[in-house]
């Protein structure tokens, strides 16, 4: 059986299902990330066990030891940030928020064109 990106993405879909049954509401327990990180050091080690079976996708070992270490972060959204764009989350919408709007009269308005014609 050779893996499909499609089918990776269905498995950690599940693995993220599993984490939220786990979680139970969301008003009591906190998010949790053990099934996800699980999924993701399992499928690391059957890449770097069984190669050929991955030869049809596009990401390596080191990309999926990136997720792991991202999602067994405290903030997992933090850590992705900050690997890729060297800052928080938060810090990176303060930074868009300053980029893309101004403020006049106390109101906000875009600065830049979201959507331009296309002919």
């Amino acid at each position: 059986m050779f893996y499909t990106k499609e089918m990776i993405h269905k498995e950690f879909k599940m693995a993220t299902e599993k984490d939220q049954r786990t979680a139970g509401k969301p008003s009591e327990v906190k998010e949790v990330f053990t099934q996800r990180i699980k999924y993701l050091k399992q499928l690391k080690e059957d890449m770097l066990k069984t190669p050929k079976y991955f030869r049809d996708v596009a990401i390596t070992t080191d990309q999926v030891q990136n997720l792991i270490d991202d999602w067994s972060a405290p903030k997992p959204v933090d850590a992705f940030y900050k690997r890729v764009f060297g800052m928080t989350y938060a810090e990176k919408k303060a930074q868009e928020e300053m980029e893309y709007f101004t403020y006049e009269n106390g109101e906000k308005r875009e600065v830049r064109n979201t959507k331009e014609a296309t002919q």
